[in-house]
């Protein structure tokens, strides 16, 4: 699929806030609204724009306890790490699981209520995991930038 500059400032304005109104986009990019309409169509049909959702703030929420963990498992073979990717895919508290490159196979980023909360996590669903070999814990304690602004 073809992404032109246009494409691009409207994606870029959609990823700052996704309620801006189709006239609001065409006001800021000189674009009048049906084309700025059949252009976001178009981005959301190719799957360019996947979805639409709302950003908690996690300080708002309690201030919640934002874990990373290395995960290695105990065979690098395509059934455990299906098994493994299918296990993970139930565990809401997992926001991100990423099969790397390394000295270890997965990275996490898991988000939990506190402490308490993550050791509860740690013993009953994530180490119980079949397959797991080692897991490293990586406990956030300031979060110098977080954001779902892909650079466009």
């Amino acid at each position: 699929m073809q992404v032109d500059k246009i494409d691009r400032q409207i994606m870029a304005l959609l990823q700052e806030n996704a309620q801006l109104t189709i006239q609001e986009i065409g006001q800021r990019i000189n674009l009048s609204k049906s084309p700025v309409h059949e252009r976001i169509k178009r981005l959301e049909r190719e799957g360019v724009i996947e979805k639409y959702v709302t950003l908690l703030n996690k300080k708002k929420l309690g201030n919640l306890l934002v874990v990373f963990c290395h995960v290695t498992l105990d065979k690098q073979t395509r059934d455990t790490f299906v098994e493994f990717d299918q296990a993970i895919a139930e565990l809401p508290e997992i926001m991100e699981c990423n099969l790397v490159s390394g000295t270890f196979d997965y990275l996490l980023k898991i988000v939990v209520h506190d402490m308490e909360a993550y050791n509860r996590f740690y013993q009953e669903r994530l180490s119980v995991i079949p397959g797991i070999l080692n897991i490293s814990s990586f406990f956030v304690m300031s979060e110098v930038k977080n954001t779902t602004v892909i650079p466009v």
